[in-house]
């Protein structure tokens, strides 16, 4: 029972996290194209590439969103344990702090992304931040929209 129940919160919580994850910061929006001549505005290559965290959902969400669902697992678990307050109170707390640590863990391994840097077609560098490549590799020409870089 105790097993199922802290399953269930761990389930719970990685899908609360996942929900919370952003796939770009930053950007240019729709900047459009820029001169007469048909150049492309928001268009650039790729200069480097980085693997790490790219920074897209705050620290401290994991942490918040752990804490709580691991404070209901155990005041739950001690609901049909004891009919103490007290230790209700305790297994409340225990929790918690069991279900932040867990949960900033969980989103540590989660935030890992890619940091596309960017050289714009009018001198202009930039970096994107997102999950995945899409088949970018460095000198790859791309369009970068909304904070997102596509390939052209």
């Amino acid at each position: 029972m105790k097993m199922h129940i802290l399953g269930s919160a761990l389930a719970l919580s990685m899908l609360t996290l996942a929900g919370c994850a952003s796939t770009s910061s930053g950007g240019y929006g729709n900047a459009g194209y820029g001169s007469s001549q048909g150049s492309c505005y928001d268009c650039g290559t790729v200069i480097r590439i980085e693997q790490g965290n790219g920074s897209r959902v705050p620290n401290a969400t994991g942490a918040v969103i752990g804490g709580i669902v691991g404070a209901a697992a155990g005041r739950e678990i001690a609901k049909g344990q004891t009919d103490s307050t007290g230790r209700r109170n305790t297994a409340t707390a225990a929790g918690a702090v069991a279900g932040a640590v867990v949960g900033n863990a969980i989103q540590n391994r989660a935030g890992m992304g890619y940091n596309i840097f960017v050289r714009m077609s009018d001198g202009r560098e930039v970096v994107v931040s997102q999950d995945d490549l899409n088949g970018i590799r460095e000198g790859s020409s791309v369009r970068v929209a909304k904070g997102h870089a596509t390939l052209r």
